[in-house]
């Protein structure tokens, strides 16, 4: 049982760790769009191709369709996932070497003994959760 608390808590904090990251990433592109388009926008000022009250809207333009871009791609992203279960997997640092070495003698084995290891994979893991659930 106290696997399973663990297994929910780790899930939880990929899910908060991921989020993070991606509104981290999204904040710098929109920072470093901002910074171009200041500077497209100084450079046409120079030209006088628009004045400063032009450059302004312009900057602002800029920034409102990339938010709503990102805005409508995040929309569409939450309803495609709101149709499908996302697959989460947690692999912990033992396992993670195991399982790097499987897909080295994957690559080098043919489907049926892939299928075979596969198998075998499940059948414990079956055993495992049966011995969890008599404790």
């Amino acid at each position: 049982m106290a696997d399973l608390g663990n297994f929910v808590q780790k899930a939880l904090f990929l899910g908060v760790g991921i989020a993070d990251y991606a509104a981290e990433k999204a904040g710098l592109k929109l920072q470093e769009l901002r910074k171009n388009a200041e500077k497209l926008a100084e450079e046409m000022v120079k030209r006088g191709e628009m004045n400063m009250d032009e450059a302004r809207k312009f900057v602002d333009d800029i920034m409102q369709q990339a938010q709503q871009k990102t805005f409508n791609k995040e929309s569409q992203n939450q309803n495609n996932q709101a149709n499908e279960p996302r697959m989460i997997e947690i692999v912990d640092d033992d396992d993670s070497n195991s399982q790097s070495q499987n897909s080295k003698n994957d690559d080098s084995q043919d489907s049926d003994e892939n299928i075979d290891v596969l198998r075998q994979q499940v059948e414990s893991l079956q055993e495992e959760l049966h011995r969890l659930k008599i404790d």
